[in-house]
Formats: C-alpha cells, sequence, structure tokens
C-alpha cells in the first residue's frame, strides 16, 4: 500500500560557463552527496570535457544563454531522471560541496520549502559591493514579498521539483533566483536558510555582471516593489499605526534605490579608489530590522498585503 509520501531523490544541477579550471574538482565533491547534473552553458574551455571526466552526466546549450536558462534546461533534466529534489550550486568553486548534508537534510525535512545556503554567516567572505548589494536585495525582497531572508541572491540552493508545477517563471539570468523567491511566496511555498561558507574566488572574477545583472534584477524588484505600492494603497488606512513606521522605512528606501543603485555600480567598479560611503548608507536605509514589526498586534494582516496568491494555472 502506498504511503503516500514522496520519495526523497535529489539530484546536484551545476550552471557553468567557462569553469574548466574548477569544474573537476566541484564535481568530484558534490557527487559523494547525490548524482551530479552539469549543465554547458556554451562554453568553449574545455569544462564540458572535464565534467565528464569528474563523473557528471552532462548536458550542452549550443550557444551561451544564460544562468536562468541554464537551471530550467536542468530542473527539466533533472524531473526526467526522477529527481525530487534539484540542488543548484556553482561551479567556480566558490560553494563548498562539503554544506551539502545541511542543505539536503533541510530539503529532506521541508518537502514544501526552498532552501538556501546562506552565506552571510561569515560576510567578510564576500566582497563589500556584494554584500551591499544582497543586503538591498535583501530589503527589497522583504517589502515585496513578506520574505524575511539574509541572502536572496545565494544560488547555492535546493528546489522542490513540484514547485515548478505551481509556479510560473518568465524571467532569464540572474533574475530567475530572486523571482522564484517572490512567486513561491505568492503561492504559499516556505523559504528557509541553512548557514553555508562562501569561498573567495581566487582565480577568476564572478560571472555576475554588476551594470547588466545588477540592474536586471533592480528593474524586477522595482516592479514588485511598485506592485506592493499599489495594494498598500487599496487596502487604505496604511497610514494609521503601526504600519506607518514600516510604510515610511519602506518609502525612504525606495525613493533612494535608484541612488543606491549608482552606488553600488560604482563600488562594484571602483571600489579601490573611493572611500566606502556606500555600507554605512545601506546599513542605515535597508537594514531589514526597520521592516519587522515583532508583537504589533496587526503583523499578519500586514503581511498578506505582501504576496496575493496567483491565479491557478
Amino acid at each position: 500500500m502506498s504511503s503516500g509520501l514522496t520519495a526523497f531523490v535529489p539530484m546536484i544541477v551545476i550552471p557553468v560557463f567557462n569553469e574548466a579550471e574548477t569544474i573537476s574538482e566541484v564535481v568530484a565533491a558534490a557527487r559523494a552527496h547525490a548524482p551530479v547534473l552539469v549543465v554547458d552553458d556554451g562554453s568553449e574551455d574545455g569544462g564540458a570535457a572535464a565534467a565528464r571526466a569528474a563523473g557528471a552526466d552532462l548536458l550542452r546549450h549550443p550557444r551561451r544563454l544564460g544562468k536562468g536558462q541554464a537551471i530550467r534546461t536542468g530542473i527539466a533534466a533533472a524531473r526526467s531522471r526522477g529527481a525530487s529534489v534539484v540542488v543548484t550550486l556553482d561551479g567556480d568553486g566558490q560553494h563548498d560541496p562539503q554544506d551539502l548534508p545541511a542543505v539536503l537534510g533541510t530539503a529532506q525535512s521541508a518537502p514544501r520549502a526552498i532552501v538556501i545556503g546562506s552565506r552571510l554567516a561569515a560576510p567578510d567572505a564576500l566582497a563589500p559591493d556584494r554584500l551591499n548589494a544582497i543586503r538591498v536585495a535583501g530589503f527589497f525582497v522583504y517589502w515585496a514579498s513578506g520574505l524575511k531572508l539574509e541572502d536572496t541572491q545565494s544560488g547555492y540552493r535546493a528546489y522542490p521539483v513540484a514547485l515548478f508545477d505551481d509556479v510560473a517563471l518568465r524571467h532569464g539570468g540572474f533574475v530567475l533566483e530572486t523571482e522564484v523567491l517572490i512567486a513561491a511566496a505568492g503561492r504559499g511555498w516556505q523559504v528557509r536558510e541553512v548557514p553555508v561558507r562562501a569561498i573567495p574566488r581566487a582565480r577568476r572574477r564572478s560571472r555576475f555582471r554588476p551594470l547588466g545583472d545588477g540592474v536586471a534584477i533592480g528593474a524586477y524588484l522595482a516592479g514588485r516593489v511598485a506592485a506592493r505600492w499599489a495594494r498598500e494603497a487599496a487596502a487604505g488606512g496604511w497610514w494609521r499605526h503601526p504600519r506607518r513606521r514600516r510604510a515610511a522605512a519602506a518609502a525612504t528606501a525606495t525613493l533612494a534605490a535608484p541612488v543606491l543603485l549608482v552606488l553600488l555600480a560604482l563600488q562594484a567598479l571602483v571600489a579601490r579608489r573611493l572611500p566606502d560611503v556606500v555600507t554605512p548608507l545601506v546599513e542605515r536605509l535597508c537594514s531589514q530590522v526597520r521592516l519587522d514589526l515583532a508583537g504589533e498586534p496587526e503583523r499578519a494582516a500586514l503581511m498578506t498585503l505582501a504576496v496575493p496568491p496567483e491565479a491557478p494555472r
């Protein structure tokens, strides 16, 4: 007789683009915990052969389609191979496969949750510009969706495959990893964080482009923040205590967002040439504590405004 429970069958998906220097080591370490599927996003450096030689299953895009599409390809392939959970991690060596037991253990205990490997337990491992971008994104994800997360930009994650039957994703690139969190919240899925180590990239720069990718994520979040403000206005009475204080904090950060985006880009491009005036500003304007209403009687009602349920598909 069937118990009605879905078997826990994990698969590790690693999207890569020109990571021949590191992919063998990453695959070898990850395979100790679950089968590994590498999605080569049009690499030209021999990384595909290195991944296969290290024991990974391999799929290749004929040309570069972006990280988001590589993740989509990997999830679809993992589903076809019978996986119930997909763990994504980067192939450049910044994610430590030794943290996989913690990520997989949390995923197994919470089958309706996305599990994020949070890198902020040791924030010194991240460059100041990346850390500030993560803090700004986390603030606006909290305001737009009600999800209070330390590291919304981590690509070290576990996704239940069933999630993708329930949410519609429309964006690619690095935006997908932010979109999936907000979409999941709108459909009642949980998001949990576990601490993971962030290993500095010693051999090459991040594939994340502060201007192109940062602006794309900012534009997506701007749309979600605008939608949240529209719902606040439609609900009426938001100026009354205690909502007034929370809305004022969000309004200040929203108005400052264009300037923050420019400063973050400048910090990423010329960080060593300028004094760090960005970090104090981010800490002042985008501390998630400013959005907390712990103990306030209207908290539950407020959070229902964050993301309206998606219409059934």
